[in-house]
């Protein structure tokens, strides 16, 4: 079975844009919280440190982030594929 390439990249760039949303409404709404969750995440102490969230900085992480997982979601179908290719049909 072979993957879409283009297709496995629309769902990857889809999936990383709404987890970026839902994070970066996250910290507007809860920064302390998300400080506290983001020091564990790290095995960090995170005091003195705060958030700076800005819409260009939002959009531009959005985009940014958006387009690298599309691209590596385009390379995962593509190695897939290639690999899938042993032989057999």
């Amino acid at each position: 079975m072979n993957l879409d390439e283009n297709r496995l990249a629309l769902a990857f760039g889809t999936v990383t844009a709404l987890l970026w949303v839902i994070c970066s409404a996250s910290v507007a709404l809860m920064p302390g919280a998300m400080m506290a969750m983001t020091g564990h995440m790290f095995h960090a102490s995170m005091e003195g440190i705060s958030w700076t969230l800005t819409w260009p900085g939002f959009l531009l992480g959005l985009v940014a982030w958006v387009v690298w997982a599309a691209v590596a979601g385009w390379l995962i179908g593509w190695c897939y594929n290639r690999l899938g290719r042993s032989g057999t049909t």
